[in-house]
C-alpha cells in the first residue's frame, strides 16, 4: 500500500509543478484561448449548416429544372398536336367547301366525280387514322414510348399532315383550273357569231 500512496503523491506533485506559474513549468505546454476555440467551433457548425442548406437548394433546383423540362416537353407536344388538329380542320373545311363546289360544277364529267371523290376521301381517311394514332400515342402507355420517341412520332405525323394539306390544296387548285378551262372552252365553242 505504500507504493500506491507514493505513486499518488508523486503524480499529484507533478501535476502541481506543471500547473504552477513559472518559467520552467510553462515551457512546451500549448496554451489555448477558450474563447477563440469556442468561436471556431461555432463557425464550423454554422458553415456545416450553410453547406447543408446549399445542398438542399441544389437538389431543389435540379428537381425544378427537371419539372420545367417536363412542362416544356408537354407544351411542345401540345403545340404539335394543335398544329395537327389545325391541319386536319383545314383538310375537312377544304373538302366540305371546295369539293362540293367542284363536284357540283357542270364542267366536271360523271366519270371524274368518282375519281375526285375517291382521291379526296383517301386523304381524309389517312388524316383520321393519323389523329387516332396520335391519340393512342399520347393517351396510352402500353406502347412504352419515351417522350423523345413520342415527339418524333408526332413530328412525323405533323409533317405528313402538312403534306396532306398541300396535296388537297394542289388538287383543289388543279380541279378549279380544269373547271375554269372548260368554262372558257364552253364559252368559246358556244359563242354567237355576228358575221
Amino acid at each position: 500500500m505504500k507504493i500506491t500512496i507514493k505513486k499518488i503523491v508523486f503524480t499529484a506533485s507533478l501535476i502541481l509543478a506543471l500547473t504552477m506559474p513559472g518559467r520552467a513549468t510553462a515551457q512546451g505546454i500549448p496554451v489555448y484561448d477558450n474563447v477563440n476555440f469556442i468561436s471556431f467551433v461555432k463557425q464550423l457548425l454554422e458553415a456545416g449548416k450553410q453547406t447543408a442548406n446549399i445542398i438542399k437548394t441544389v437538389k431543389f433546383l435540379k428537381k425544378q429544372k427537371e419539372n420545367i423540362e417536363k412542362v416544356s416537353a408537354a407544351i411542345e407536344k401540345l403545340k404539335a398536336v394543335q398544329e395537327l388538329i389545325r391541319n386536319n380542320k383545314r383538310l375537312y373545311d377544304t373538302v366540305q367547301g371546295d369539293l362540293r363546289d367542284i363536284l357540283n360544277s357542270p364542267h366536271i364529267r360523271a366519270d371524274e366525280v368518282e375519281r375526285i371523290s375517291t382521291s379526296f376521301n383517301a386523304i381524309l381517311d389517312q388524316a383520321t387514322e393519323d389523329l387516332e394514332f396520335i391519340n393512342e400515342i399520347l393517351s396510352s402507355d402500353h406502347l412504352k414510348l419515351t417522350d423523345g420517341e413520342r415527339m418524333r412520332a408526332i413530328r412525323a405525323h405533323q409533317k405528313e399532315s402538312k403534306e396532306m394539306v398541300t396535296e388537297i390544296e394542289r388538287k383543289t387548285e388543279r380541279y378549279r383550273d380544269i373547271i375554269a378551262f372548260r368554262e372558257m372552252q364552253d364559252k368559246i365553242n358556244n359563242r354567237k357569231t355576228n358575221y
